[in-house]
Parts: structure tokens; C-alpha cells; sequence
């Protein structure tokens, strides 16, 4: 992919994980954050991106080095569903 592509991506990510990361500090208490059912499912969601766009990378490039991130893995379309479906979720609000 092109970097510039790979750029957003990566800022996708790190706003998602911040914005979600505000609103976990954000209740008085931490085990209130699994009543919200809301928020569980952005946690789910953001979870998944987490899981695509640094986790995954990083054990490809651990198990093969020289791979180059070409290991026909990349197309996670389950994944960019769900992160559409947050952004639907989203634009609802």
C-alpha cells in the first residue's frame, strides 16, 4: 500500500485509542465501564484495529523478517467491517 494510506491508517488508530482511552478515565469508576454497553462495543472495535494495524504487523514481522509485510494476510476485510461499522455508529450520534 501506498504510505500515505498507511499513515492514516496508523493515525486512525492512535486517535480511536486515545479517544477511547479518555473515556475509560472518565468514569468515577472503572467497573461502571462494563455497564455501558456502548462502550464495549467501541472497546471491541478499537480492540480489533489495535489487533490489525500494530499487533498483527509486528508478530508477521517477528515470524518472518524478511517477509516485508507481503504475506497475503494483509487484506483483514472482517476487520475493516467492523471498523465501519463504528464510524456508521459514529455518524449516527
Amino acid at each position: 500500500t501506498h504510505i500515505v494510506f498507511q499513515i492514516g491508517e496508523q493515525l486512525f488508530c492512535a486517535y480511536f485509542f486515545a479517544e477511547l482511552l479518555i473515556r475509560f478515565m472518565a468514569f468515577s469508576r472503572t467497573l461502571y465501564c462494563f455497564k455501558d454497553r456502548g462502550f464495549l462495543f467501541d472497546a471491541l472495535l478499537v480492540f480489533l484495529m489495535v489487533f490489525e494495524t500494530w499487533a498483527m504487523p509486528l508478530m508477521l514481522f517477528l515470524m518472518d523478517p524478511n517477509n516485508n509485510g507481503n504475506s497475503g494476510n494483509s487484506d483483514m476485510s472482517i476487520l475493516r467491517v467492523a471498523r465501519l461499522l463504528r464510524l456508521t455508529r459514529m455518524a449516527r450520534m
